[in-house]
């Protein structure tokens, strides 16, 4: 397929002008958040038959998600798309400066699998908000969420700013060969570079969503049985498929088995003796995700779970202990239902341990030490913090999102998206009044006193 045609159409009617309207911009937003919720069945459906998601869980994480962004965002656009005055210096004076949000233009959203909606949706309320036009491609991995966006885009929003390109590796190659003004992509740091190469030749802004290990630091002074319910919701999310789940915990050798024992409670409360039965429990996208995650059980102790069965894309909630630390288990992002704990001598120690390793997109520690807390959020740099729980920071939506380093760059949602895919330009305006001659030709000793003065 032609994808420059695609591209070319909506970079002239980005030229039309129609996106800058605030009007546009707002009506196409409540269309996403009426496609969602009109077609919400259907969506639980597909994320049922991609993920075997939870109804709670797809909705709560997907569905509502999408639907609250709308309203956040259309409640604060006026106000976040005005120009922002700033102070104007003497030398300049008279005069005004400011700084006025400027849409880019035409905007590649490539979408991740693990939440197929969300990250295909979220992105695009921002991108619309700031007054872009947009080509978005689903994730392939999930076909059944992929084919429903494909099918109800064009329905719901303006096809003359927004189409859905659906396919694979071919057709995300075609496309990174184009000359888009922004590309946003959440994935994996290998895909990462690839999408960084190609806008390279382009000179084209990227936005990248990625992950990393992301850590968990508990100390003695927590409560456990809180700290167990809030990580283990947060670790098995969508069948542990979350890029800031927690990735491995750090704790003293002493809370080992206490953890260990408040998790295992938390298994079976939350996904019952068989969590292969339960309805809250998901699975994972593909056999060959399933068998990659599996092959870590022999990287560390099991002491908790450890079965798999790669036909129906199960992996049981499981705990390993002690892995060691140059296994496969601690050098790659999980992405998957083990949670490891690693013996950690003190806090000291585990900050020294996090640092050593690339800066994750999320860092935890569950602590009532406020001066821990505080060397961590100071010390420990990541792309999200959280205090005493997992991920749901993600819940805020005045809090950016996004990573540093390996773990990603730039950021989005609520007014950080806003001004992510737009271009924040500055502009000074004065009158036509006549200038003090101070600044021109011919310079003397008494101008560069003069400037000097009131600089």
């Amino acid at each position: 397929m032609a994808y420059n045609a695609i591209l070319t159409k909506l970079n002239h009617y980005f030229d039309t002008n129609t996106t800058r309207n605030i009007s546009w911009r707002q009506q196409q937003l409540q269309a996403i958040k009426q496609l969602v919720l009109e077609n919400e069945q259907d969506f639980l459906n597909a994320l049922q038959e991609d993920l075997a998601k939870p109804t709670l869980e797809a909705w709560l994480t997907e569905v509502s998600y999408v639907a609250n962004d709308v309203d956040h965002v259309c409640k604060h656009l006026n106000n976040w798309s005005k120009p922002r005055k700033v102070s104007t210096p003497l030398v300049v004076q008279p005069g005004k400066s400011f700084i006025k949000p400027e849409p880019q233009g035409t905007v590649l959203i490539i979408g991740a699998w693990n939440y197929p909606l969300q990250l295909v949706l979220a992105p695009l309320i921002a991108v619309i908000a700031a007054g872009n036009c947009a080509i978005i491609k689903p994730s392939e991995l999930a076909p059944a969420v992929s084919t429903l966006i494909a099918k109800l885009v064009p329905k719901y929003l303006d096809n003359n700013a927004i189409s859905v390109v659906e396919g694979g590796v071919e057709e995300t190659t075609e496309l990174l060969t184009l000359p888009f003004n922004h590309i946003m992509y959440t994935g994996n740091g290998q895909v990462a570079r690839i999408v960084m190469s190609a806008a390279a030749k382009h000179l084209t802004p990227v936005t990248l969503e990625l992950g990393g290990k992301s850590p968990v630091y508990i100390d003695k002074s927590a409560d456990i049985t809180i700290t167990a319910q809030r990580i283990a919701w947060g670790k098995w999310l969508n069948a542990g498929q979350t890029c800031i789940a927690p990735d491995y915990l750090l704790v003293s050798k002493e809370l080992v088995e206490p953890l260990s024992i408040a998790l295992k409670a938390q298994i079976k409360a939350m996904f019952g003796d068989e969590p292969k039965n339960s309805k809250s429990y998901g699975r994972v996208v593909n056999q060959r995700h399933c068998q990659r995650i599996a092959n870590y059980f022999t990287d560390g102790e099991i002491v908790a779970g450890g079965e798999s069965d790669i036909e129906s894309c199960y992996i049981a909630p499981t705990i390993m202990i002690n892995p060691s630390l140059d296994s496969a288990l601690m050098t790659d992002e999980i992405f998957g239902a083990i949670l490891p704990i690693v013996t950690i001598e003190s806090f000291d120690k585990a900050k020294e341990f996090v640092k050593q390793r690339g800066k994750p997109l999320s860092a935890y520690i569950f602590s009532r030490d406020t001066q821990q807390v505080e060397q961590w959020i100071n010390e420990i740099s990541a792309g999200n913090q959280c205090i005493n729980d997992v991920i749901m920071f993600n819940a805020v939506p005045d809090l950016p999102f996004g990573g540093t380093g390996p773990s990603g760059m730039g950021q989005y949602s609520g007014k950080a998206g806003f001004d992510n895919f737009s271009h924040l330009k500055s502009v000074l305006k004065r009158p036509f009044l006549k200038d003090l001659p101070v600044r021109f030709a011919p310079y003397s000793k008494l101008k560069l006193k003069l400037l000097r003065f009131i600089r």
